[in-house]
């Protein structure tokens, strides 16, 4: 299997691994999203990164797929996918750190990688 296609595994399961911090001092279980609505501080912008992680992958995964089926070089394809994987780990630690202005730039590097599948692979 190619690395691409981890690199879309890896970013269709980080949004579940983003908000486990956001979880950690447990939340109601009956009514979760009151409970997500209460907290503060970096568990609430863990709660966010995981919410703009799950709005990034649909682009993310159908450029890769569309770069696949355009028979864009393979190692192209591998090296944009490992970098916006990269990226959105660092897009976390920016948000739960609470740097908007990083944060802000590194969603944009995201953004080139996906833009850069979608037209080159």
């Amino acid at each position: 299997m190619h690395f691409s296609y981890w690199m879309v595994l890896v970013a269709a399961l980080l949004p579940y691994v983003t908000v486990g911090g956001a979880k950690s001092r447990g939340i109601d279980n009956a009514r979760p999203r009151e409970s997500m609505a209460k907290l503060q501080g970096w568990r609430l912008r863990a709660d966010w990164a995981h919410r703009n992680h799950f709005e990034a992958f649909p682009a993310f995964a159908a450029a890769v797929i569309i770069a696949e089926l355009k028979q864009a070089p393979q190692s192209r394809i591998d090296w944009l996918s490992g970098v916006f994987v990269l990226l959105r780990v660092a897009y976390t630690f920016a948000y739960v750190g609470n740097q908007p202005s990083l944060r802000s730039t590194i969603w944009i590097g995201g953004l080139i990688c996906v833009v850069a599948l979608f037209v080159g692979g």
